[in-house]
């Protein structure tokens, strides 16, 4: 079955949902919707929704890996979103 994808005005509120006061914060989530804002599913928007329920310096921690999503957190979507957050920033290959 196929994942249902997020729907334009649920991506906007999402989005809005999703500023951050820390600018670390907003780099990984400008990045993340960069990459995957197109292909979004609900699911995915859920636990990027129940990550932003965290305070700050606790989702930067997430972020960072300092540490990893405990008890309620500690859930198959919710790292999934995570490790797509982490993804690093392409590097360009040698010589281009």
């Amino acid at each position: 079955m196929a994942e249902t994808l997020l729907d334009e005005r649920a991506l906007s509120k999402l989005r809005w949902r999703c500023r951050r006061g820390l600018l670390e914060n907003d780099l990984f989530i400008e990045r993340f919707f960069e990459r995957y804002a197109d292909a979004l599913t609900v699911r995915q928007a859920q636990a990027l929704g129940d990550l932003m329920d965290l305070a700050d310096n606790d989702l930067l921690d997430l972020l960072l890996r300092r540490r990893n999503p405990q008890g309620g957190l500690d859930r198959a979507d919710v790292n999934e979103v995570l490790g797509m957050l982490r993804r690093p920033a392409a590097t360009p290959a040698p010589g281009h």
